[in-house]
This record gives C-alpha cells, sequence and structure tokens, in this order.
C-alpha cells in the first residue's frame, strides 16, 4: 500500500465593503506536525466576500497539489481536510447546497477540478480558529490598498495562528522545506503568468461533473461581483476606470485575413465566432468584474456583447466611436489582393498615418481621434467602474498605442486575435497602464 500525504487547507477571504477591495489567503499544513509548508495570498481588486473566499479555496488547493504534484500516480496518495469559517463555501463544496449563484458556479468548478474529489474532505470552523488565513487575507488587502503586491517574506500571520493540534499521519512527512518551495514557484507562476480570473484552467467534464453533483440548499447570499481595481497606480490616485478591451468573434471574413472595417458588409459571427462568444461570456461570468459593457455598433460586436450581457444580467450601451476604420474600396479583400490593384496607396498607407485607404476610407490619424473622444467619454461615464468594450481591432491597438504613447507605426507591429483581450486602466492623474495585450486564454 502507497503512502498517504494529508495535508490541512486553511483558506479565507475577505472584502472592505461587499462588494469592496477584496483579497484571500490561504496556508497549507503538514496535518501529522502541524507544520505551515506553503502559504498564497493576493490582493483581487473590488469583489465580494464570497468571490474572495472562493479564491482562497482555489490557491489553498492548488498550492496543496503543488507539493505533490505525483500524488496519486507515481507518488504517494494525497487526502486534504479543508478548514473554512466560510459555512456557503464548505456547503456547497461538500454538496449539501446547490450552487445557484452564476458566478458562483464556474469558481467551484474549478476547485472542484484541482484535486480528486474523493481526497478532500471540507469542516466549517469558527473564525476565531481560522487567524491565520484570515491574516493572510487581510496582509493581502493591506498590500492592494498602498498598491505593492504581498509578499510571504514579510508576512507575520504565523504570528496570530491558533495552536493546531496534529492529526493522526499514516504517512512520512518528506521534505516539507521543498515541497513548499515547489508550491510557492507553482503559485508564482501563475500570478505571474496570467490574469486573476484565468490562473486555473478547468475541464468542462469535470466542471459539469462537479456542478451536478451538487444538492438542493438554502438560498446563499447575495454575492454580486464587481470590478477589478487597476494594478499599477499609488493608491491616492483612485479607482481607475478599467476598460476591458474585447475583441469579436469571428466571422467568416477573418481566417481569410480580409480588410473587414465600418463600410463593408457588416458581417456576423460565423459558428466558430459564437463559440467564442460564448466562452467569453463563461470567462467573464467567472471573473465577476465586469459592471458595464459598451460595444461597437457593428453586427459582429454587438453579437459577441450580447453573448456576454445575457450571461452576466447586463445591458449593452451602444458607442459609435468604437466602430471599425472605413477602409474604402480595400473592403473584404485580402492584403495580397490590396497591394496587387492598390499598390501605391497600399505603400503610401503604410508609411503615412494621416494617408487613407483608396475610394474615401478613414485614416489610422482620424479613427485615432474619434477613438481618443470615444475613450474620455467613457472614463468620464465609468470612472472607478470595469467596463467591458467589445470592439475591433483597429480601436482596440489605438487604444494600447495611446496608452503606451507610442507612435502610431506601432499599429503595424501589434498582433490581436478574435476574441482576445487586452486591457488599459485610465487613473485620476490622466495616466494608463496596460496589461494582456492578445490574451486568449479564456478560448482553452
Amino acid at each position: 500500500m502507497s503512502a498517504v500525504r494529508r495535508l490541512v487547507v486553511e483558506a479565507d477571504g475577505g472584502s472592505r465593503g461587499n462588494p469592496g477591495p477584496a483579497g484571500y489567503g490561504a496556508v497549507v499544513i503538514d496535518a501529522a506536525t502541524g507544520e505551515t509548508l506553503a502559504e498564497a495570498a493576493e490582493y483581487i481588486g473590488v469583489a465580494t466576500n464570497n468571490v474572495a473566499e472562493y479564491r482562497g479555496l482555489i490557491a489553498g488547493l492548488t498550492a496543496a497539489k503543488a507539493l505533490f504534484p505525483d500524488a496519486g500516480a507515481a507518488g504517494p496518495d494525497l487526502e486534504v481536510h479543508v478548514r473554512m469559517d466560510s459555512k456557503l463555501v464548505v456547503e456547497q463544496m461538500s454538496g449539501r447546497w446547490k450552487i445557484k449563484h452564476p458566478d458562483m458556479k464556474p469558481l467551484a468548478a474549478r476547485a472542484a477540478a484541482i484535486l480528486p474529489p474523493s481526497s478532500v474532505t471540507y469542516e466549517w470552523i469558527p473564525r476565531a480558529q481560522n487567524k491565520h488565513a484570515d491574516r493572510l487575507a487581510n496582509e493581502a488587502m493591506d498590500a492592494g490598498r498602498d498598491g505593492r503586491q504581498w509578499e510571504a517574506s514579510a508576512s507575520t500571520a504565523e504570528l496570530d495562528a491558533p495552536a493546531r493540534t496534529p492529526l493522526p499521519d499514516r504517512g512520512p512527512p518528506g521534505d516539507a522545506a521543498a515541497g513548499a518551495a515547489k508550491a510557492r514557484a507553482a503559485l508564482a507562476a501563475a500570478r505571474g503568468g496570467s490574469d486573476a480570473g484565468t490562473l486555473f484552467e478547468v475541464d468542462a467534464g469535470a466542471a459539469a461533473e462537479a456542478e451536478a453533483s451538487a444538492s438542493e440548499e438554502p438560498e446563499p447570499t447575495d454575492v454580486t461581483a464587481s470590478p477589478q481595481v487597476g494594478w499599477a497606480a499609488a493608491p491616492d490616485l483612485g479607482v481607475p476606470a478599467t476598460f476591458v478591451l474585447l475583441r469579436h468573434g469571428e466571422t467568416l471574413l477573418t481566417p481569410e485575413k480580409r480588410f473587414s472595417g465600418s463600410g463593408g458588409t457588416d458581417p456576423e459571427l460565423s459558428a466558430t465566432g459564437r463559440d467564442q462568444a460564448a466562452r467569453a461570456a463563461a470567462h467573464f461570468a467567472a471573473l465577476g468584474t465586469v459592471q458595464e459593457i459598451v460595444s461597437s455598433p457593428l453586427r459582429r460586436c454587438r453579437e459577441t456583447a450580447a453573448a456576454v450581457a445575457d450571461r452576466l444580467g447586463l445591458d449593452v450601451r451602444i458607442e459609435d466611436g468604437l466602430r471599425e476604420t472605413d477602409f474604402g474600396a480595400w473592403e473584404g479583400l485580402t492584403f495580397g489582393e490590396v497591394r496587387e490593384r492598390y499598390g501605391d496607396d497600399l505603400t503610401t498607407w503604410l508609411a503615412d498615418p494621416e494617408a487613407a485607404p483608396t475610394g474615401g476610407g478613414e485614416s489610422f490619424a482620424e479613427v485615432a481621434e474619434r477613438v481618443a473622444a470615444a475613450r474620455d467619454r467613457l472614463t468620464a461615464r465609468y470612472a472607478g467602474r470595469t467596463v467591458l468594450a467589445v470592439t475591433h481591432v483597429t480601436p482596440i491597438k489605438t487604444l494600447v498605442r495611446l496608452a503606451l504613447e507610442a507612435p502610431a507605426q506601432a499599429m503595424f507591429r501589434m498582433e490581436l486575435s478574435a476574441a482576445s483581450i487586452s486591457t488599459v486602466a485610465y487613473y485620476g492623474d490622466g495616466n494608463a497602464s496596460v496589461r494582456l495585450l492578445n490574451d486568449t486564454s479564456h478560448l482553452r
């Protein structure tokens, strides 16, 4: 019989305002010795208590798995006992309460998919017995308030942790220091390589199985999630207007890389594009950060925005300034076809942002002027909120370029896939911060 590694995960999350600035904390403990093997904490922006608690659970289970990545295969069996002071999370993850709120379902499914369900048990504990994780969550929120990242080396969480009674162990404790290093490396890689909502990918089959296993519950606490706070500002600049820039899903013209602007046929989404829109909707539902949705008036954007809006229960506001460039006579043609038919015009267009496509199209300078005007209107209207802006290649590139104060020629050095996500946060001092250019992790 293989040895059994027994771990305890204590997790917590908090929100100063519910919704408000939020963070989570989690600690992995050796069940036999009470030794702390790994800690995790993160400021996640503005969210509810329940979102933060689930995020803490996900981080704790991920850290436990990272300690023994081969458990259940070439390595020892693993048993994880989760202790939390959230009755909602414990009862939902134990399968005794049904998960009704749409924002909680993806989070619960992610947590359920990290380890085999048979290896994880859950226990509700009073808050006084969850001091270690609670302190980690508060340290993370304090760090976010101060405009910095939480650091394990500066944590004092364990000083306030209650004394723990070791649980009977059925296997040797192993090298806790090496295991903790693995867990820290895995968590650091996850935080560094993706945005907060896509750190943990979940197999669709596992998610469906986890959801189907739930039973009826009392009505859960209302958990309407709120926006993520910007990531690179001093605290006195306040909460930025954060624009999540979603390029529309594919049309039949997209794979062929044909010019498709505001002066063409206004194509609808293809079957692939509709699937991309649905995946984007699931992604934003899991994040729980989008508060408003605006869209280009063109059909492919309106259809993409509608898929997300239906999932989130939000309305879509049309913003004409977010429409794609009018490519004039180039509409519907490939780059090679334009080169063949309008070679001189194309060469001029590539070299001069003031040059317009053949036949009365828009120059990049003209597009930049109307996109900047739309940006100013939207940032004034949605100050302090997170807005999903469903738009096109040129407006997204323009917003990113302007935020980076890059020259117009930088437009030709950006690649944006269909249904990709970029994010720009606009602060009170007029500065902006960009991240996640061309992120498509939600489509996998």
